[in-house]
């Protein structure tokens, strides 16, 4: 067997072994599984909805809620119907938890009649999934989870009509909780209590959220974190649900002392619920598994309130529960009268974070002023590239400059045979005597894979991009070109394989054919390598990125699409200005007669 047949096979073995690896990697998104109705049952809104808590004593907080991991059906207390612009769904009277949140703007899926998402879910539910607020001490003299409060102003809560409960210990101390919400995604909690007693009454007030085993919908992939979401004085802390089994009760990753701002909560790839106590006020941001329930629980434990007898003691403490938007996590991070610090953190911008935000924030306003998120990414990569642009420049001169020494490479090549050392000492030479740097091309490159990464986190992560169409065929940038090669683009009868599945990764769309074309025209336009080895897989390249991002965000296949375009444009021009006269596949003509050298910068005949 020639070397040449050796370097096409080892070509072929190297290209197929990179798309397996990537896609090992950068799995495509699962498709969507139905939960039978026979498992998911009862709604909140039901009469009764199985609870499997009960218990008084320390339990979840210490000396104060009930212990979530001892099972009692019990029937549900009454209910308030919660209606906002954002939610619809309900609070139970049974300690006060909201645990029946749709969020009324989002849907499950693009179909028709589609289900709303449901962010919380009561006990009894599958990923049952809610919020309480209490009071520390024991079940007789303090409120936690199982005890039923009382409706005492309000009956449906809205931005317009909060709601207050009430519960009286029967010792001189009388509880309330007023339960407010804004128009997006912020609840307020002001617990209160009034001491009727002949002595001092001293509790901690707290917040907690619980969640019933690791959500079904996790997506358990690398890029994204989901998990527990905290920031304690400044400081920004993600913990997978994996090493949230392996805490110490009371070690230092479990409890968590806050002198001034933070909060603590839960967060999912869209939808996101954070305990977040009032500002420059300490408290304990804490954690704990309950590993015979699988219950993940996130605390937010208050300063303890000395309330002398005739006296009155309140904390505030918000609650969000709701979508990762933007814009309103950062309404609330600087809003003038109550900020949350930190706050736009809870995205998870990953890295490069430096990058992330900025460029998100640029696609944002974009999308702002065009109302399209396919053309605001088509813009975005225009205003990316203007950036680059210099770079870019001095990338296509030392490329066109290598491309102009190709004859003289290759009769060096035959000079030197076999000889490896030789052509790699007269390559230098070359390089020297023509003032050539082969590695400037590759200064743009390098600045490109940040930026990829960078816009890919921000597709991939950002709420924005979920169910966003573009045009014709693309109603979901965050979601692979559902278009295929196994029925024509849509000309044959018959359905496009199942996403997910590997028929899926072979079958791609008309996105990553775009993306193979655009790329091999712009490979075309650079100077191939002198190696045979080296040219073969440049060669497959292009091929081998069609099938890796077939799978990927509708939305980066776009940008990638518009980037190479962009590029080829620019080489192209740059060629031109240089006295080249390139087709439009990249291969050079003459056609000047007289034009500046790339190699001299002086006129000569072409």
């Amino acid at each position: 067997m020639d070397d040449q047949n050796k370097n096409l096979i080892l070509a072929t073995v190297l290209s197929f072994a990179v798309i397996l690896a990537w896609t090992l990697i950068f799995p495509p998104p699962e498709a969507p599984v139905d939960v039978p109705a026979e498992v998911a049952g009862e709604t909140a809104t039901g009469s009764t909805v199985p609870i499997v808590e009960s218990g008084t004593g320390d339990g979840a907080v210490s000396g104060g809620a009930a212990d979530p991991t001892a099972p009692a059906d019990r029937a549900d207390a009454a209910r308030v119907v919660i209606e906002t612009a954002q939610f619809s769904g309900s609070l139970s009277l049974r300690g006060g938890r909201i645990d029946d949140l749709a969020l009324t703007n989002y849907r499950e899926t693009l179909d028709p009649g589609a289900d709303t998402v449901r962010l919380m879910r009561p006990v009894g539910e599958t990923d049952a999934y809610l919020a309480l607020f209490g009071w520390t001490g024991d079940a007789e003299s303090a409120p936690n989870d199982e005890t039923i409060w009382s409706l005492i102003e309000g009956d449906t809560l809205t931005p317009d009509t909060p709601v207050t409960l009430g519960w009286d210990n029967g010792q001189g101390q009388q509880f309330q909780t007023r339960i407010s919400v804004d128009d997006e995604f912020m609840f307020t909690f002001d617990q209160s209590v009034i001491n009727n007693g002949s002595g001092d009454f001293t509790s901690r007030p707290y917040g907690l959220i619980r969640r019933y085993s690791e959500p079904d919908d996790m997506k358990n992939f690398f890029i994204l974190h989901e998990g527990l979401v905290q920031m304690t004085d400044g400081e920004l802390t993600e913990t997978d649900y994996d090493d949230i089994v392996d805490f110490e009760p009371d070690g230092p990753d479990a409890r968590k002392e806050v002198t001034q701002n933070g909060w603590i909560g839960w967060t999912d790839h869209y939808w996101m619920t954070n305990l977040i106590p009032a500002a420059e006020a300490p408290f304990r941001a804490s954690v704990r598994y309950f590993d015979n329930r699988d219950i993940y629980q996130a605390e937010a434990i208050m300063a303890p309130q000395v309330v002398s007898a005739g006296g009155t003691a309140t904390v505030s403490t918000r609650f969000f529960a709701g979508a990762k938007e933007w814009e309103s996590i950062r309404n609330y991070q600087d809003d003038s009268e109550a900020p949350v610090p930190g706050f736009l953190d809870s995205i998870d911008w990953g890295w490069f974070f430096f990058l992330t935000k900025p460029i998100f924030a640029l696609l944002h306003y974009l999308n702002a002023f065009i109302g399209n998120m396919g053309w605001s990414i088509i813009a975005l990569t225009f205003i990316l590239k203007a950036l680059v642009l210099p770079l870019t420049y001095k990338s296509s001169v030392s490329m066109a400059r290598m491309k102009e020494l190709q004859p003289e490479m290759e009769a060096l090549k035959e000079k030197a045979g076999d000889d490896r050392a030789a052509m790699q000492q007269g390559m230098m030479k070359l390089y020297k005597e023509k003032k050539v740097n082969p590695a400037a091309g590759c200064l743009p490159i390098l600045l490109q894979i940040p930026i990829f990464f960078s816009l890919y986190k921000v597709i991939f992560v950002t709420i924005e991009l979920r169910h966003a169409p573009w045009f014709g065929w693309i109603k979901d940038l965050s979601a692979p070109d559902p278009s295929s090669l196994m029925n024509l683009f849509g000309l044959l009868p018959w359905a496009a394989p199942e996403p997910g599945s590997f028929l899926a990764l072979i079958m791609i769309g008309i996105l990553p054919i775009l993306l193979g074309v655009s790329m091999w025209l712009q490979q075309k336009l650079n100077p191939a390598p002198t190696d045979p080895t080296q040219q073969m897989i440049f060669a497959w390249m292009p091929w081998v990125f069609m099938f890796m991002l077939g799978s990927f965000a509708s939305g980066l296949v776009v940008y990638w699409i518009t980037n190479n375009i962009i590029t080829f444009g620019q080489q192209y021009v740059i060629l031109r200005s240089l006295g080249n006269k390139p087709d439009v596949f990249g291969n050079i003509k003459s056609g000047f007669k007289r034009g500046k050298s790339a190699t001299t910068g002086k006129s000569e005949d072409k």
